[in-house]
């Protein structure tokens, strides 16, 4: 990594550690008045045994994405999903792993809540959805869902490592992992502990409007100065796309009550209109006015994937832990979903395999 940090930084440490595995451990002018000086100046140096470890795990795994965003809220978790839902629906063997230690709602999005995982000689089991699409998630290791995590840094790390080489998931076509939003002590450590087994890059989601697309800069900076390639931008929430006849329909009076105007709306286009009800209608959520992620993408130079609109169907079926490609509900999103998946998928792994 660029940052020439060598191993983990103790929460307490001083600005410009070194690494507790540097040479220059406990001795750099860096650590003058470090309460770690004396350990780390005495300790053992070197590469961390784990690492080999985790080596060994991830020699079965063709791929390893890293899904990032900015910003919560953008529907990161939801693409992570929705793309572990499509290409295990292509027949390829997939793994999808949970790192958002506080907020881990990749259980619920596959439909897996109140699962178990289970230990073999091999290793802790994943949790699986179908036979070729396994889940890890610390969500699985919780008491109760609502249950908080509130952990520092070396916890998180210390759990993230233990999932790389506890968790036996076989031969694996991909590995995508689902990271917490921003660049914090989760993205660190998945970079070192995947880097030397190759990681092919990270696809990073945003919405449309500035205040998102600010926070995205950053991660595409991350990624350059860890040396991850960024394998595109996806553009989530990108209109509202909603049937008309999905809608609802409200009065609002002159002091702000509303009253529920849906059935007289409905009869009313049903015998005047009718073929409106076909018609899907569309609507800008977010301000886009500064040209999207796709000037963005432009400006940084980095792919740019494609965009996919807000559909509540797609909501739905996120609440629901269900694949959006499962049947025709979600018209407009799985659409989007579907072109940008192909731009990820190398031209010879395009069909699925024999």
């Amino acid at each position: 990594m660029e940052n020439g940090y060598h191993g983990e930084i103790p929460e307490n440490a001083n600005e410009q550690c070194p690494g507790t595995e540097s040479e220059l451990a406990g001795k750099s002018d860096a650590c003058e008045g470090c309460p770690n000086q004396e350990a780390c100046a005495t300790a053992p140096k070197g590469p961390d045994p784990d690492l080999v470890k985790i080596a060994e795990r991830m020699a079965t795994v063709k791929h390893k994405i890293l899904v990032l965003s900015g910003k919560g809220g953008v529907g990161k978790s939801t693409f992570s999903a929705q793309l572990s839902f499509a290409l295990a629906a292509m027949d390829f063997q997939v793994g999808l792993l949970d790192i958002d230690i506080c907020g881990p709602s990749i259980p619920k999005m596959l439909g897996l809540e109140g699962q178990d995982i289970h230990q073999s000689n091999l290793g802790w089991s994943p949790v699986y959805v179908e036979s070729n699409l396994g889940v890890m998630s610390i969500g699985f290791m919780l008491p109760h869902p609502d249950e908080a995590v509130i952990w520092r840094g070396p916890r998180k790390n210390g759990i993230i490592k233990q999932f790389l080489k506890d968790v036996y998931w076989g031969e694996l076509d991909y590995l995508v992992v689902d990271a917490p939003p921003g660049t914090s002590d989760e993205h660190i450590s998945i970079v070192q502990f995947l880097q030397a087994t190759g990681i092919d890059g990270a696809i990073i989601v945003t919405t449309p409007q500035q205040v998102s697309l600010i926070d995205v800069r950053k991660e595409v900076s991350f990624c350059k100065k860890v040396g991850i390639p960024v394998l595109g931008v996806v553009e989530n929430m990108s209109g509202l796309r909603q049937s008309i006849a999905d809608f609802k329909f409200t009065k609002v009076t002159q002091n702000g009550d509303e009253n529920d105007a849906t059935e007289w709306a409905m009869n009313y286009i049903q015998a005047n209109a009718p073929e409106l009800l076909s018609l899907v209608a569309c609507t800008e959520v977010f301000d886009s006015s500064g040209g999207g992620a796709l000037k963005m993408c432009m400006d940084m130079q980095v792919p740019f994937l494609g965009k996919v609109p807000l559909d509540p169907q797609l909501c739905k079926a996120a609440e629901e832990g269900r694949s959006c490609f499962a049947d025709q509900k979600c018209g407009a999103s799985a659409v989007a979903l579907r072109r940008i998946i192909a731009k990820l998928l190398p031209t010879q792994q395009s069909q699925k395999p024999q």
